[in-house]
This record gives C-alpha cells, sequence and structure tokens, in this order.
C-alpha cells in the first residue's frame, strides 16, 4: 500500500503545467506537494463527479495535459464517465484513482466487493488507451514519468492507504479557494496561454 501524499509528491515532480484536479479527500493530501496552486482544482461536494470535470477540462483545453486524482467510491459513484471518457479519447489526460478500499470523505464505510473489484480492468474494458495498477511507490516512481507523457486517456489505479476524513463536514476546515473560485482563477491563467 502507498501513503497518498508520497505518491502526489512523486507526481507533482512531473507535472509541470498541467492543470490538477482532485476528488474529495485527495484534496488535502494534494495541498501538501502542489508547487502550483494557481492550476489546481478540488472537486469537493460533487461525489462521482471530478471524473467528469477532469473530462470537460481536457476536451476545453487539448493543449494542457489534465491530471485527474480520483478516489475509488468516488469513481463507482459515475461509473459510467469510464464509458464517456473513453469515448471522447482526450489524449491529454491521465485519471488517477486512489484504490484504498472504503469511502474516505465519509468516514471510511468499506466500499462492497471491493476486494474482487478490478478498476483497471473497467478502464480497459471501457475503452481507455492503458490501464495500469500499483500497489508499490518504488515501482510507481520508476514508471510515473512515462505514464505522465503518454496518449491517454491513461487509467492508474494505485492501492493506497485510507486518509480518513472522520470530522464532520461543517466542522472541517474550509479548502484554501473554493471550487468556483478555483474555477475561475485557473480559467483566467489559461486563457492568458491562449
Amino acid at each position: 500500500m502507498i501513503r497518498q501524499q508520497e505518491l502526489m509528491a512523486v507526481v507533482n515532480q512531473y507535472r509541470g503545467d498541467a492543470v490538477v484536479l482532485t476528488a474529495e479527500s485527495a484534496g488535502s493530501a494534494w495541498d501538501a506537494v502542489s508547487t502550483r496552486a494557481d492550476r489546481d482544482i478540488h472537486v469537493s461536494g460533487a461525489m462521482g463527479k471530478a471524473s467528469s470535470v477532469a473530462l470537460g477540462i481536457a476536451l476545453a483545453r487539448p493543449g494542457v495535459k489534465v491530471i485527474l486524482f480520483d478516489a475509488d467510491g468516488s469513481l463507482l459513484m459515475n461509473l459510467g464517465s469510464l464509458v464517456t471518457i473513453a469515448g471522447q479519447a482526450p489524449p491529454n489526460l491521465c485519471h488517477f484513482t486512489m484504490e484504498n478500499g472504503v469511502y474516505a470523505t465519509t468516514g471510511g464505510q468499506p466500499i462492497p466487493n471491493q476486494e474482487r473489484v478490478s478498476l483497471a480492468t473497467m478502464a480497459r474494458g471501457a475503452g481507455y488507451r492503458a490501464a495500469y495498477e500499483f500497489d508499490d511507490l518504488e515501482e510507481f516512481t520508476t514508471r510515473a514519468a512515462e505514464l505522465l507523457s503518454e496518449l491517454g486517456p491513461v487509467f492508474v489505479t494505485i492501492k493506497t492507504d485510507p486518509d480518513l476524513e472522520n470530522a464532520s463536514i461543517a466542522k472541517r476546515p474550509p479548502r484554501r479557494r473554493n471550487m468556483r473560485q478555483q474555477a475561475d482563477d485557473l480559467i483566467a491563467s489559461l486563457e492568458g496561454e491562449s
């Protein structure tokens, strides 16, 4: 099992100018390692929809690399997005899924049947160009640059330790910026590059 923050630190080394989206609880781990907060969007309060938001950005800005840190519980709530993403085939999308076997953002309830589900197999079956699974940080680290440079859509599932959110949503510290402000800032940044 890999700690989310360690995995994310590796991705941050190779992200360059990529836009990075995080689903639900992955945002706090990403905040600790990101060096480009101006190009980050935390998709919170929309469990299951981060993959759809990432697809929209990838299609709207085909010249910009888009990296998504999704969660297994979140993805399972919108599993049809795998088929939609594969059908649109954005070459600039790299879809990471933290596979910890629980709904981490709601306190750690186990995902039913998680020990027998293969999200990478589902992504391959949906039509992603490539799908990978990792449970070892060293192996992932040696392949990270290659994975991020592949034509997408690329799906990477990582076996991670749960990073649970046990405080009630009302008592959690607010994110650095709300999602709408993050999106507005990102759009302004991307428009400046056109």
